[in-house]
């Protein structure tokens, strides 16, 4: 299953909000349509908009009726414009719509079809090198968990949400093949119900015993020792370790932190965003009130009340045992390690 792809020159992603009653993939070559998906949490989960992102772009170009190179680059530059309004808070898009921005740059082809190809192999290579950064996330972090260790979660960081087998799922996902696995903890995740609908979904398909409980219950599993370890995922990751994920991520780590459990971010390291010193830097999207007033268009608050629907919040470094890249652990102090890995990469 993948969350988005490539098809036939058209963007196929599975509908995550039909999830899991219905598997509804849409198949389309307007980057407007992308655009909303992403807009709407048709397609979510910070890599896999990155990598949605970027297929965005090149619709712009390829179902461009352009004739010259300069035309197509308009078309881009405004399809990326558009794109960069869908999320604020995920940094992998905004670094999907730079990449495919330079390689349109960079890109010496002369014709329609040369620019277009350049474009593709950029797009195509963004969801490999994901793909294959969840497979190294999952290599790194599954050492960090003992025999018999039962887990808590948070959100949907699977194959849903990346072009691989996911972030933090790819850890637990790794663990459980090496036998480490007893059982996985899902917060349900309001207000949308991500790990109700959808990190319930996959570990079922796994075959790996999840057991669902609503956000507020996490603080009485960790007390009663059901579960061991912590592990979320990543929007943006601050440069001094601060990290932005789904609302709901501090409170837990906080509660973590009170019973001595080790709480572990897992990301790829284009999560990184070493130009946002801290997490006060990070824009947190704030969502419309009848995501949480209203569930499945039936109403649950009286009419009238007024809403506060953050997206995500900020957990300081402070709470955080370590951060598992793709290209290693990075460990406090925050500001040393994780620059050490962006450097290692090149970056």
């Amino acid at each position: 299953m993948r969350a988005v792809e490539w098809v036939d020159g058209r963007v196929r992603f599975i509908d995550q909000t039909k999830l899991p009653v219905h598997e509804v993939y849409v198949e389309t070559d307007d980057c407007r349509v992308v655009g909303e998906a992403i807009r709407t949490l048709q397609i979510r989960g910070a890599p896999a908009i990155g990598v949605a992102a970027a297929f965005g772009a090149l619709l712009a170009v390829t179902a461009s009726p352009a004739r010259s190179v300069p035309d197509l680059l308009v078309h881009l530059a405004s399809a990326v414009g558009y794109l960069s309004s869908t999320r604020p808070t995920a940094v992998n898009l905004f670094a999907a719509l730079r990449r495919m921005t330079s390689a349109a740059a960079n890109s010496f082809a002369d014709t329609p079809e040369g620019f277009r190809g350049d474009l593709l192999r950029e797009a195509l290579a963004i969801q490999r090198e994901d793909s294959e950064a969840c497979r190294r996330i999952g290599d790194y972090g599954a050492p960090l968990l003992p025999q018999g260790s039962a887990v808590l979660t948070h959100c949907n960081t699977g194959a849903l949400a990346t072009a691989g087998e996911g972030t933090a799922l790819s850890v637990i996902v790794t663990a459980a093949r090496q036998g480490k696995i007893t059982r996985v903890y899902a917060d349900e995740t309001r207000p949308l119900f991500q790990g109700a609908r959808l990190t319930t979904w996959e570990l079922l398909h796994h075959g790996i015993p999840v057991v669902l409980i609503t956000d507020s219950m996490a603080a009485t599993v960790l007390r009663q020792g059901k579960a061991q370890t912590v592990i979320v995922g990543a929007d943006r990751i601050a440069a001094n370790g601060d990290t932005a994920n789904k609302v709901g991520t501090y409170s837990l780590a906080l509660v973590a932190r009170a019973h001595n459990v080790p709480f572990y971010v897992a990301a790829p390291v284009s999560t990184i965003d070493l130009e946002t010193a801290t997490g006060e830097g990070i824009r947190i999207e704030e969502r419309d009130a009848r995501e949480l007033t209203h569930i499945n268009g039936v109403p649950i608050a009286p009419a009238g009340v007024e809403v506060f629907n953050p997206a995500f919040d900020v957990t300081p470094a402070t709470l955080i045992t370590a951060v598992i890249t793709d290209r290693g652990i990075a460990r406090a102090p925050y500001e040393a390690s994780l620059a050490s890995i962006l450097a290692a990469e090149g970056r």
